[in-house]
């Protein structure tokens, strides 16, 4: 596995690759490498016959108040867990390579970020389309995969590859658990140990909708109500959102259906921030 660091180098290797006639597949990632950004690495592996998997915490996703000082970072691991999962190319680049000079430009979606996490975090959405589209620029590849645990980020990069005709098909990878159920995510780490049981009020409380729905509850301000009571029973939780939202739309819904997602945000004690999604209704 070779490590590159400018986005000029990045951009001639996948070009020279391009030549040869290889297809590139990208997984863009914050770091601190869990089983769940392996996941999307081997599956990306599957479909490409090159894998770049990018290494960059993008400020620009950030609020004034959020958690960029504090997001977990380890290149030493990171670079033996993605060479050990089969990258071929880990793309590092820091802030004043991605951003130089004033940056007056930025990629917006609408409609789909306004929201979820689009109404709690301005601006968020903004960020990532904007790195998310950089990077395709640089990297050029076929194919991009991305986690379903960022149920929304992942419904507004398909929206805006569709509307700007961006030449990338993307991918999305079911949610990856821990043993407890917890969705996998790099905050995780900063969960105190006191805050573990607390966490999975997030996977519990969908269970609970699921398990409702099935026994016929189909008002959603009913089945918000449940699940609200849940989450807040546990000790050092703060509730972001809880929202019954159409999988397509992003939309609220007062009736819950086939296509209605429970999406939730909910804070952990003073630092971190966890959110978990998934469909009401299971297929079978």
């Amino acid at each position: 596995m070779k490590i590159i660091e400018t986005p000029r180098e990045m951009y001639d290797w996948s070009r020279k690759m391009i030549g040869q006639g290889k297809v590139i597949g990208l997984v863009p990632t914050m770091g601190f490498f869990h089983e769940g950004h392996l996941s999307l690495m081997r599956t990306a592996k599957q479909h490409s016959d090159k894998v770049v998997t990018s290494l960059f915490v993008n400020p620009i996703q950030f609020g004034p108040n959020e958690d960029l000082d504090h997001y977990p970072r380890d290149l030493a691991g990171d670079v033996a867990k993605a060479e050990a999962a089969g990258v071929d190319i880990l793309f590092t680049p820091n802030s004043e390579r991605m951003y130089p000079g004033d940056n007056l430009t930025e990629v917006s979606v609408h409609s789909l970020t306004e929201n979820l996490c689009g109404a709690h975090r301005p601006g968020h959405f903004a960020g990532v389309t904007t790195v998310v589209t950089k990077l395709f620029n640089i990297v050029q590849p076929e194919l991009a995969v991305f986690g379903e645990k960022d149920f929304q980020q992942l419904a507004v990069i398909r929206q805006m590859v569709k509307d700007l005709n961006i030449p990338v098909r993307i991918i999305g990878h079911p949610i990856v658990r821990e043993q407890d159920g917890l969705a996998m995510s790099s905050r995780n780490a900063n969960l105190l140990p006191e805050h573990r049981k607390a966490a999975l009020s997030l996977s519990s409380g969908l269970n609970l909708a699921r398990q409702l729905y099935a026994q016929g509850v189909r008002s959603t301000a009913a089945l918000k109500q449940q699940v609200q009571e849940h989450v807040l029973a546990q000790k050092e939780t703060r509730i972001d959102y809880i929202s019954f939202v159409h999988c397509d739309t992003l939309q609220d819904v007062t009736e819950a259906d086939a296509q209605t997602v429970l999406a939730l945000a909910v804070h952990i004690g003073d630092k971190v921030r966890l959110i978990d999604n998934g469909r009401l209704e299971l297929s079978n």
